[in-house]
């Protein structure tokens, strides 16, 4: 069963390379991690082989999600090194900013059994966390073949997923049982994972960790303060509304400018954010934008501390949306409107903004009608009533008041998978004398 599976990835990366070629040549995409992809990390990495926690975090979603326990995983671990891996490039760039902990951030190896061995060889992991659901079978077999307790975190199979898991249910149960924990979202994930194969009494309901991930109007220290220097690029006139599209897809950029075309008729100056959820549609959400005859600039044109005169402003920068939630009036989150299974509603929720999204929320499914449930957004169904909902709503202080204050109130009531999840860690990979007596004396704050 694994040299079929070892078989298959090595056939996709072969073919696979001639587009990873031209994307190297044409616009400089992976040519510098494909080394680190095969394995061959740089020696200085971890020259002395020392022991350590490996958390793995396959884009910006998940990296942003595993800074809830990174921090207290070193500050509990002081005696192992902190290493953090992503898939995508974006999710490197994010994880070399976000984590000030870690001992270093390197590519998640292709996964051959000869590559992941030379990577284990490196880093030494004595535990291997996956962010969300990440299996991967010849580097799990590998932890298990040397040791290395290893387990999901905030773990989800969505709706549309799930099928394809169980068209592999035989090869997805043996994988399974070499997890040693699943700290899940949700008893809806619990219930497929045990329907995959995955060990009942290995499965823990935590809730999810994007809650904890969170940093609200009182968040301190370094990231914080980035947020504030973020917001001196939207300096906007007082009164002015600013509508913020947050991680929005092909098909959607059009939908929220005309949008914003009749939005412009009812409120005076308004401000759009637009900002797509991937890099290579920075420069198309900007030409469209500039069709539809708007005043456009990108984000990395502002100057600080300038007031912004532009009708639409292009986010082409990466990292900083979860900033900008904090400048808007009204907030719709993309990827919904179109069928690509949505994106995070809780970054602007924690700022009480109100917020509005689509039909398809697959990949949030749980969060979103929790919210939906405790009438903390509003969901649309088409672009003439994402029109409606933001007319409705800039028009409506007190409406927008009463849905940001149960968005930011839902947030709260749902922190805690973070203390749950490092409980769960702790049972796998027991806490030094010292920092349990820590732990015990002073809980870790939120």
């Amino acid at each position: 069963m694994y040299l079929l599976y070892s078989l298959a990835m090595l056939l996709v990366f072969l073919a696979a390379s001639p587009y990873f070629l031209y994307q190297a040549v044409r616009h400089g995409k992976y040519a510098g991690s494909l080394l680190e992809r095969l394995g061959l990390l740089p020696v200085s990495l971890n020259i002395d082989r020392e022991a350590s926690i490996w958390i793995h975090a396959v884009s910006v979603g998940e990296a942003l999600t595993a800074r809830a326990i990174a921090g207290d995983l070193k500050t509990r671990y002081p005696h192992l090194r902190l290493f953090v891996s992503t898939t995508t490039m974006t999710g490197q760039r994010v994880a070399k900013q976000s984590f000030p902990a870690a001992d270093g951030v390197f590519f998640f190896p292709i996964d051959l059994g000869f590559i992941v061995r030379r990577v284990l060889d490196i880093i030494r992991p004595q535990l291997f966390l996956m962010m969300e659901t990440e299996i991967w079978p010849n580097l799990l077999r590998a932890c298990r073949a040397r040791g290395v307790r290893t387990i999901v975190i905030n773990g989800r199979i969505s709706t549309r997923s799930f099928p394809r898991y169980k068209r592999v249910k035989l090869l997805f149960r043996r994988v399974l049982t070499l997890v040693d924990r699943f700290c899940v979202q949700g008893e809806e994930t619990a219930g497929r994972l045990a329907e995959l194969g995955a060990p009942r009494e290995r499965i823990t309901i935590t809730g999810s960790l994007k809650f904890d991930a969170l940093q609200g109007p009182g968040s301190t220290g370094p990231a914080r303060g980035g947020a504030e220097r973020v917001l001196r690029y939207f300096a906007v006139a007082e009164g002015r509304a600013v509508v913020v599209a947050g991680s929005t897809m092909p098909g959607e950029h059009e939908i929220v400018l005309r949008a914003f075309e009749r939005v412009r008729t009812l409120a005076h100056n308004p401000l759009l954010v637009l900002a797509p959820r991937k890099p290579e549609h920075f420069g198309e959400a900007a030409s469209l934008s500039r069709q539809s005859g708007f005043r456009t600039v990108l984000r990395s044109e502002l100057a600080i501390d300038e007031e912004v005169r532009a009708d639409v402003v292009v986010l082409d920068t990466i990292g900083e949306l979860a900033q900008v939630y904090q400048a808007a009036t009204v907030v719709f989150v993309g990827g919904s409107l179109v069928p690509t299974g949505g994106h995070n509603i809780l970054e602007p929720a924690v700022f009480g903004k109100p917020i509005v999204f689509g039909p398809h929320m697959q990949n949030f499914a749980e969060i979103a009608e929790a919210f939906l449930a405790g009438r903390a957004a509003v969901q649309v169904e088409s672009g003439r009533e994402l029109e409606d909902a933001l007319i409705e709503l800039l028009s409506e202080p007190e409406a927008r008041v009463r849905l940001g204050d149960r968005a930011r109130a839902l947030v709260e009531a749902n922190r805690g998978a973070r203390e749950r999840s490092l409980a769960a860690i702790a049972e796998l990979l027991p806490l030094p004398p010292a920092a349990a007596d820590n732990v015990l004396a002073f809980p870790a704050a939120r």
